[in-house]
């Protein structure tokens, strides 16, 4: 973390004893250095320890960065058996520093950064996917409409309207052609499956150092980082984690991909699918394909548009976003082998 300079401790801190029951006495807000979204500051004062999320500064992409949404659904989440923190104050576009922001509990614990787990011992890293696996599960059998979340997102095909909405972001913040992203998006135009109707709360970014850990078991105490969820299909999430098991484990994507599953104690990606379905009632999943060569694109354009923030001078972390948009297309290609049969 890095001492902030961007805050006025003087005017946030007024607003946080106007809107936070018990907070008092501001004393520093540092930045965490990790991430790449939405500027995330530990926040120091009298009463206790807090986390500060905030949209970030400059010109930004129509609907992104909206932490207004993490703000509502982690709070409905509340109790549901989902693990989130305590939501405490949401401040719109006017507030003290300019943008927008919301202050939740501050969670002590662990965040694995590397999806081998090489922190932790051998036998506690199965234990933690099924965490993963069963937290995954929990949120999709919530009823959205049990958590006041019924109007979260737009009726009709799920995967139709994210096509749509990502390739207009990717196409939004193109940088290069890419002629892998050029042949994936009508691929996944051609070979969209059928509606089926499956709706639920969806997280959109759903992977390991998206949650936090408990510090001393395999348990998760938060899962975070909620800027994209909506409603939708279900599998869209699970086919989004299951791209860590394809990335490159010895380059920057910090995959699986290469490494012997077994021996780490980790599950296949098979056992991680089939574990999901059995904990929530399904038979095999039909066109596989599809929804893992989407989840690599969808990847790709968000990934496309750090790089964009990062060359206007916007993004959290420049120096780590640059260094991500080399995958972009690694991605498409990625996904284009899996359109083409391969693994």
């Amino acid at each position: 973390m890095s001492n902030s300079n961007d805050l006025d401790i003087q005017t946030l801190g007024a607003e946080l004893e106007a809107g936070i029951a018990g907070f008092s006495g501001l004393r520093a807000a540092t930045k965490f250095n990790t991430g790449q979204s939405n500027p995330t500051y530990l926040i120091d004062a009298d009463s206790g320890q807090y986390v500060l999320r905030a949209k970030p500064p400059g010109q930004l992409l129509k609907s992104a960065h909206q932490v207004d949404r993490e703000f509502r659904v982690m709070r409905a989440l509340k109790g549901s058996g989902v693990p989130v923190p305590d939501m405490l104050y949401l401040s719109e576009e006017d507030s003290s520093i300019g943008r927008m922001f919301f202050v939740m509990d501050y969670l002590d614990g662990r965040i694995f950064w590397q999806p081998d787990l090489p922190e932790c011992d051998r036998a506690e890293r199965g234990p933690i996917y099924d965490a993963m696996n069963a937290a995954l599960a929990s949120l999709h059998d919530v009823d959205p409409a049990a958590v006041g979340l019924a109007e979260f997102g737009k009726p009709g095909n799920y995967f139709e309207r994210q096509l749509s909405r990502w390739t207009k972001q990717y196409r939004s913040s193109e940088t290069q052609t890419i002629s892998d992203m050029d042949a994936l998006i009508p691929w996944l135009e051609a070979n969209m499956p059928p509606d089926d109707g499956a709706v639920s709360l969806v997280h959109g970014d759903y992977r390991i150092d998206n949650m936090i850990f408990a510090p001393d078991r395999p348990e998760i105490r938060a899962v975070l980082d909620w800027e994209l969820s909506t409603l939708g299909h279900p599998l869209a999430d699970l086919a989004y984690q299951c791209m860590q098991w394809r990335l490159p484990h010895d380059s920057g994507f910090r995959g699986l991909g290469g490494l012997d599953r077994t021996a780490a104690g980790l599950p296949t990606e098979e056992d991680y699918v089939a574990a999901y379905c059995r904990r929530r009632n399904i038979d095999a999943i039909e066109n596989w394909p599809f929804y893992l060569a989407f989840s690599f694109f969808r990847l790709a354009a968000i990934l496309q548009g750090v790089l964009k923030r990062a060359l206007d001078g916007n993004a959290s972390n420049p120096k780590r976003a640059k260094e991500m948009s080399v995958a972009v297309p690694v991605m498409a290609h990625m996904a284009m082998e899996i359109t083409r049969g391969g693994h």
